[in-house]
């Protein structure tokens, strides 16, 4: 590795909007990081996450179209 051409880690403090805090490094040169979500608010890791009814949606379009062939 070079010598001089890396940006030097330190160790950074996380914080998210949720309230949540970690320490981590990064090549941050304030030490602090301010994220929007984070692992604990975020709706894929909660499972809170909205699921579309993509099955419903099927259904409508193939009822649609069966009546269309019909005719």
């Amino acid at each position: 590795m070079k010598k001089d051409i890396h940006p030097d880690y330190v160790v950074t403090q996380v914080t998210c909007t949720c309230g949540a805090s970690f320490t981590t490094r990064s090549t941050a040169t304030s030490g602090s990081i301010h994220a929007d979500v984070c692992s604990q608010c975020h709706p894929f890791y909660t499972g809170k996450q909205k699921i579309l009814d993509t099955g419903g949606r099927v259904a409508r379009f193939e009822a649609r179209y069966a009546k269309a062939a019909k005719k």
